[in-house]
């Protein structure tokens, strides 16, 4: 029994290194959504933004130009990730649509939507639009970029600046009241946690509690 044991032992050893566990990856043939801005001398000067049709998984990299290139993964839902195809498919997937408004206005940064499927991929750079379905497309990539920032700040300074942790929740508080954010029920994880946690100062407990209170009454 014992030599049988130690056989099936090594089975498992030699055909698990020789056939290694695969990790998922995109869908094939499935569509991906890309919404990149460069702003050079800008805070951030680099923002990428992909999102995978039929998958609730994305990515976004925010960054200065200098630094390394990475890439984070986030969660979208199916009704916000439908929203960027439904607008996509209303701009003919980037194919032969001109959007910037070709006038002599400041310089906001060059902006990209991308669109690939397999071996096909489109693509359109402008400034500034005022088309209407690409201006709801760049408010809601813009806002995702800025919410998963919000994300990382306020993650950091839970770890490393407690007493930091109420200026970020004061900039969260803006964005709410702006609009900005596309799905602020992301951060309700974090603002739970910080109202419950006494190493953190009162008033950073009571304002994230009655920014949680204020995302789920909206929701």
């Amino acid at each position: 029994m014992k030599t049988f044991a130690r056989l099936l032992l090594a089975g498992v050893l030699i055909f698990g290194f020789a056939f290694p566990l695969i990790l998922p990856a995109a869908t094939p043939g499935s569509a991906v959504f890309i919404y990149r801005r460069i702003f050079k001398s800008s805070t951030p000067e680099f923002i990428e933004i992909k999102v995978e049709e039929g998958s609730d998984k994305a990515s976004y990299e925010i960054r200065q130009l200098d630094e390394d290139p990475g890439a984070t993964p986030f969660e979208i839902s199916s009704a916000l990730r439908n929203k960027i195809f439904e607008l996509t498919a209303q701009l003919n997937y980037f194919n032969g649509v001109d959007l910037d408004i070709h006038r002599k206005i400041a310089n906001l940064g060059e902006k990209t939507f991308r669109w690939e499927q397999g071996s096909e991929a489109h693509e359109v750079k402008f400034n500034y639009t005022v088309n209407t379905a690409a201006s709801q497309l760049l408010q809601i990539c813009e806002g995702l970029a800025r919410q998963e920032e919000l994300v990382e700040v306020l993650q950091r300074r839970m770890k490393y600046d407690r007493l930091g942790v109420n200026d970020a929740l004061l900039d969260l508080e803006t964005d709410l009241s702006k609009g900005v954010l596309p799905e602020p029920q992301r951060l309700l994880p974090l603002l739970d946690q910080i109202s419950a946690d006494y190493r953190f100062v009162e008033i950073a407990r009571q304002r994230a509690r009655a920014l949680a209170e204020k995302i789920r009454h909206s929701g």
